[in-house]
């Protein structure tokens, strides 16, 4: 796969994995509701098997998103962030638009992701509430992450 590139200013999005750090994308998701606890090996092997979107600034690491895809009929969105300190610049719009400008990820069937709260942007690029969400099943393990004592 060649990697994808992006540039807006002194920003860039970029889709190579070697530019990821790690670290931060930990620090965030640990930290964040929707994957309290995460651990760093999971988020590795989740950034392994991922197409994954870095938002850099001047390389350091500003914001991230990663996409779970077959490449032919469906993509999931998920662990998307921007870092406090780079909020309020319009970088939530521009990365939701590499990602859908992604050459992989184009003439998919269905797109989806769960949001709490960044519904509004997320309806700027088509995304609806489900049509028929009695057809929806899940298994949600919101424990998963929590360390277990004998």
């Amino acid at each position: 796969m060649a990697w994808q590139s992006w540039t807006l200013g002194e920003y860039e999005i970029s889709t190579d994995p070697a530019k990821i750090d790690v670290g931060v994308v930990h620090w965030f998701l640990t930290n964040c509701y929707w994957a309290r606890g995460i651990p760093e090996e999971v988020v590795r092997r989740s950034i392994e098997n991922s197409i994954c979107f870095g938002l850099y600034k001047n390389g350091k690491q500003a914001g991230f998103a990663r996409v779970i895809t077959d490449r032919a009929t469906f993509a999931y969105v998920a662990d998307v962030f921007i870092l406090l300190q780079y909020r309020g610049h319009g970088h939530s719009p521009w990365l939701m638009e590499c990602i859908l400008a992604h050459p992989e990820l184009q003439g998919l069937r269905r797109w989806a992701l769960v949001t709490a709260d960044t519904h509004g942007l997320y309806e700027q690029f088509g995304f609806t509430l489900l049509k028929h969400p009695e057809r929806w099943m899940e298994i949600h393990d919101t424990d998963v992450y929590k360390v277990r004592c004998i």
